[in-house]
C-alpha cells in the first residue's frame, strides 16, 4: 500500500486515535490516587499540558528537516489554537468526568465541517453532512443531559464551566485540524514542533506574567522525577507520535474526514478512564447515549461508501517528515 495512498492515511488515523485515546489513563494516573503514588505532589491541570507539551516537542525535534522548513504567517494561529485546545481540555479533563471532556472535544468534525463548507468555501464530502448533523445531536444530548439544571449552585458552579470548557476545546480543536490542511504542504514534523513548543512556551508566559517569578519557578519545579517520567511518556506516546501522525495523513485525506475518523478515539477513552477511578469516571446514561450518537455518524459517514474509490487528494510535501 503506498504510503500516501488515502488508505493508508486511513489506517494511520485510526492509529492516532488509538494513541490519543490513552490522554484519560494518563490524566487520572498523575492525579488519582493510586498504588504507585503517581498524583503526589499534585498537579494541575495547566502543569501537565505544559509538560506534556514540552516533552512531546524535544522528542519529536530530531526528526525536522531545518533546511526544508519554512514560516508562514497562518502557523501562529495554528499555535494559538493549540495551546488553547490543550489547556481547556486537560482542565475539562482533570475537573470533570472524562468521558463528558474527550466526547465534547470529539465535536471538532461538527465545527471543521461547518467552518470548511459555509466559512472557507470547502467541498462537502458525500455523506459529511448527515454524519455533522449526527455527532452535532450527539453534542448536545451530552451537553444538555449533563447540565446542572436543578442541582445546588454550588455543583452548577463546578460543572458548568468543565461542559463550556471542554466545548471549547472542541471548537479549538477544529482550528488545529484546519490549520493542518491548510498548511499539508509543509513539514509535518515541523509543524508539530511549532505547535507543541509553542504551547508550551504560551503556558509557561501566562503562568509568569499572572503569578510572577518566584510563583512560576515553584510551579515549574513542582513535578517529582517520577512525575517527570510519567509525563515523558505521556508527552511522547499520546501527544508527539500522533499527532505527526495526524498531520502526515492530511496530505492524503480532507478535515473532514480525518476528523470523523478520529470520532473513534471516544470509544476507548473513557475505558482508559474507569478503570484507574472507576469511582469517579462512570459515565451518565445521557453521555453513553450520547457518544453512542457521535458514533453513529461514524458509522453513517462510512458505511454507504463501502466499495465506492475516494479521489486521492494528496500532493506531494516538500518534507518527508
Amino acid at each position: 500500500m503506498p504510503t500516501d495512498s488515502p488508505a493508508f492515511a486511513r489506517y494511520t488515523l485510526i492509529l492516532a486515535a488509538v494513541l490519543w485515546s490513552a490522554g484519560s489513563f494518563f490524566t487520572r494516573v498523575l492525579t488519582a490516587p493510586t498504588a504507585f503514588h503517581f498524583d503526589e505532589p499534585p498537579l494541575t491541570p495547566i502543569q501537565i499540558a505544559f509538560w506534556r507539551a514540552l516533552f512531546a516537542g524535544i522528542f519529536l525535534i530530531p526528526l525536522v528537516r531545518r533546511s526544508r522548513f519554512r514560516f508562514r504567517p497562518s502557523m501562529l494561529g495554528m499555535v494559538v489554537c493549540f495551546g488553547v485546545m490543550s489547556g481547556l481540555y486537560l482542565s475539562a479533563l482533570g475537573y470533570g468526568n472524562a468521558a463528558n471532556a474527550i466526547l465534547l472535544q470529539n465535536t471538532a468534525p461538527v465545527w471543521v465541517f461547518l467552518i470548511g463548507v459555509y466559512v472557507l468555501g470547502h467541498r462537502a464530502e458525500r455523506g459529511a453532512g448527515e454524519a455533522t448533523a449526527l455527532a452535532m445531536v450527539g453534542a448536545l444530548v451530552i451537553v444538555l443531559g449533563n447540565w446542572p439544571w436543578n442541582r445546588p449552585p454550588d455543583e452548577q458552579a463546578r460543572d458548568v464551566p468543565v461542559l463550556l470548557m471542554g466545548a471549547g476545546s472542541g471548537l479549538t480543536y477544529a482550528g488545529v485540524v484546519l490549520f493542518l490542511g491548510h498548511l499539508k504542504g509543509e513539514c509535518s514534523a515541523g509543524l508539530m514542533v511549532l505547535n507543541l513548543l509553542g504551547s508550551a512556551a504560551g503556558i509557561a508566559t501566562v503562568v509568569w506574567i499572572r503569578f510572577g517569578w518566584d510563583a512560576f519557578e515553584l510551579w515549574f519545579l513542582a513535578p517529582s522525577p517520577r512525575q517527570l517520567l510519567v509525563l515523558a511518556v505521556f508527552g511522547v506516546f499520546q501527544m508527539a507520535l500522533p499527532y505527526w501522525l495526524f498531520s502526515r495523513s492530511l496530505r492524503s485525506v480532507t478535515p473532514q474526514e480525518a476528523g470523523i475518523i478520529t470520532l473513534l478515539e471516544p470509544v476507548l477513552n473513557p475505558i482508559w478512564a474507569y478503570l484507574v477511578a472507576p469511582e469517579r469516571e462512570t459515565p451518565t446514561i445521557w453521555t453513553i447515549a450520547g457518544g453512542g450518537i457521535l458514533l453513529g455518524a461514524l458509522v453513517w459517514k462510512y458505511v454507504p461508501r463501502r466499495g465506492v474509490n475516494t479521489p486521492d487528494s494528496s500532493r506531494q510535501s516538500r518534507c518527508r517528515l
